[in-house]
């Protein structure tokens, strides 16, 4: 019981540490699975955990608002007809957009959290290392519904039709990373957009979360007003 307690205090102080771990937990085992049922259970339950300490840090941030909470919300709903083997493209454009809507809200919020404090914290080390990849995940999504309303949006040697989700997601890092990976090119222009509106996201929060965290540290190390004075 007395540990239940501790790791409910540590969730307390840390949650954006636990939802950077978790998506890179899911980025792990994205890379073993196929076509087996009980692996894409195992992810959608992950997926679904993301979601839901999403909401957790919505609720923690400046950003806790009933729209963010409705996007989780709805993106669980529809994300179970997916995993229940509903195809349909309308669902999947439906549950991508929701979920696209709840990372982008949450990164958000986590931008808000970070830049109201004045001091330097773990949990917004943690943070930034987390708005980064809701960045690069809310964008993957917004590729997923790019290609099943565009057909034929991205170019892959390897892979003709729809692309997976692997290589949207790679895509979606390579580009917000600036290193250009990626062997998948967007070409409808919908695509080129979204490609183009990451390349800024990205390289303009590089530029200002370095920036903001450097100030932080600096300002924990001033001295204070009256040990100048003395």
């Amino acid at each position: 019981m007395q540990g239940l307690v501790d790791f409910w205090k540590g969730f307390q102080l840390l949650p954006s540490a636990w939802l950077l771990l978790t998506q890179l937990l899911i980025l792990v085992l994205t890379a073993f699975t196929r076509d087996s049922p009980s692996f894409r259970a195992l992810l959608w339950v992950l997926g679904v955990l993301v979601l839901l300490l999403i909401a957790k840090v919505i609720r923690q941030t400046p950003m806790f608002t009933i729209l963010g909470l409705s996007f989780v919300a709805c993106a669980v709903f529809f994300s179970t007809f997916i995993i229940f083997g509903v195809d349909h493209p309308h669902i999947q454009i439906i549950a991508h957009g929701f979920e696209a809507c709840a990372y982008f809200s949450a990164a958000y919020g986590l931008l808000r959290y970070m830049f109201a404090d004045r001091y330097l914290t773990k949990d917004e080390l943690f943070a930034a290392g987390a708005v980064f990849t809701l960045i690069a995940w809310g964008f993957a999504f917004l590729y997923s519904i790019c290609q099943l309303i565009y057909p034929q949006s991205f170019s892959n040697p390897t892979q003709a039709g729809l692309q997976s989700w692997l290589d949207l997601l790679f895509l979606s890092f390579s580009l917000q990373s600036a290193t250009g990976l990626s062997d998948l090119m967007p070409m409808s222009a919908p695509a080129r957009v979204l490609a183009m509106l990451q390349m800024f996201c990205g390289v303009m929060y590089l530029a200002l979360i370095v920036s903001r965290l450097i100030a932080l540290q600096y300002v924990a190390h001033l001295p204070n007003r009256k040990d100048k004075d003395d």
